[in-house]
């Protein structure tokens, strides 16, 4: 009986599937939603459209007008009202055009460091670089490299004075990642790509820190960070090296790039335009200990190799018969080619002599 009566339903069943409406691609409303730079205000329905000039103006002045009586809180509350929605205003004052919404940012933005809030102030910055464009882009990008090392390298102030802020060594390489990507230039992305590989050293992050030096070297070659940058990747290299009877791809790389440093920086770069006096010369005085590390850090990475050449040919000595192809007709060619690279690499070296007693031992039976 139940089999008759779910036949029964059958029809019905199908009529009622066909007269539901399938829903259309226009429904989707997560997937194709516009992305907004500003948030836009409203509680239930978000307007995003750009403020009216009038009553951006009467704001604006007004927000100047607090801030010049040093009422910081409500001078603040009116300046960060463009960052939720646009204002193309430019109005002239004083003999100078002002723009209305990125001004406003700028300085809810110096508010918010003044006040300790760094992470909200690089957000601010970091709008006016993405919304406006035509706005004074250097005396942005250099603000948001002044917060980022502050936010970085700085202890960071208490919340309200007493909650304590706790530094997030992620989010101080995004901020630094995405200065070097909005500041391509000579200006600010080196400085930016040199700390953020400073930063990734320190939290252990050496593949973020080689990304950040190598970007530096090939993007900007004629920076006079990049004499910095060629030495810390030979060290990164170098921290790899395992010893002679490992893999030497470490020790090749950390050679290239101290021998590379030692090549291109006899004379350390030229102080930079917007290098100040005592920077030149702190980087003098580093130069030169990076200098006698380097020189060292050669030696040390040859005499590493040179020992390496050597095991190969010991192992070619006494067991190359059980695997080289042709070995009768090679005789002991292919471990004197080791000793001989043993000795070229690292002629001081003991590993040298030892290949030195090797070849004269072979080349006499």
């Amino acid at each position: 009986m139940s089999i008759r009566l779910f036949l029964c339903f059958l029809p019905v069943a199908a009529i009622c599937l066909q007269a539901v409406p399938r829903p259309s691609s226009d429904t989707r409303l997560s997937d194709d939603e516009p992305k907004h730079l500003f948030p836009g205000t409203g509680f239930f329905v978000k307007n995003r459209n750009p403020y009216n000039d009038r009553e951006a103006k009467e704001w604006f002045l007004e927000a100047l007008t607090l801030e010049k009586k040093n009422d910081d809180k409500q001078a603040l509350k009116l300046f960060e009202k463009f960052t939720k929605r646009r204002s193309d205003l430019i109005f002239t004052r004083i003999d100078k055009n002002i723009i209305v919404g990125p001004e406003a940012i700028f300085r809810a933005a110096a508010l918010r460091e003044k006040k300790g809030d760094w992470k909200t102030a690089f957000t601010h910055l970091q709008l006016i670089a993405n919304a406006y464009p035509s706005y004074d882009f250097e005396r942005v990008a250099e603000s948001l490299m002044r917060i980022a090392e502050r936010l970085a390298k700085e202890k960071l102030p208490k919340k309200w004075g007493f909650l304590p802020r706790f530094r997030s060594g992620a989010e101080d390489r995004g901020r630094l990642n995405q200065i070097a990507d909005l500041a391509r230039g000579p200006r600010f992305a080196p400085r930016a790509l040199m700390v953020l590989s400073e930063i990734a050293l320190k939290d252990d992050k050496d593949e973020d820190a080689v990304d950040a030096l190598e970007r530096l070297i090939n993007y900007y070659p004629h920076s006079h960070l990049c004499e910095e940058a060629y030495f810390l990747l030979g060290g990164i290299f170098q921290k790899r090296v395992s010893g002679p009877s490992y893999d030497q791809g470490a020790t090749l790389k950390a050679l290239n790039f101290y021998e590379d440093y030692l090549i291109l920086f006899e004379n350390s770069p030229p102080q930079g335009k917007r290098e100040t006096i005592q920077s030149y010369k702190e980087r003098i005085r580093s130069a030169k200990t990076r200098k006698e590390v380097a020189l060292k850090s050669r030696r040390e990475l040859r005499q590493t190799l040179a020992a390496s050449k050597f095991e190969i040919g010991q192992y070619l000595e006494e067991y190359g018969k059980f695997f080289l192809i042709r070995w009768k007709e090679l005789g002991n060619g292919p471990a004197l080619q080791f000793y001989n690279e043993a000795i070229t690499i690292a002629p001081e070296s003991q590993a040298a002599r030892a290949a030195e007693e090797k070849v004269s031992q072979l080349r006499n039976d």
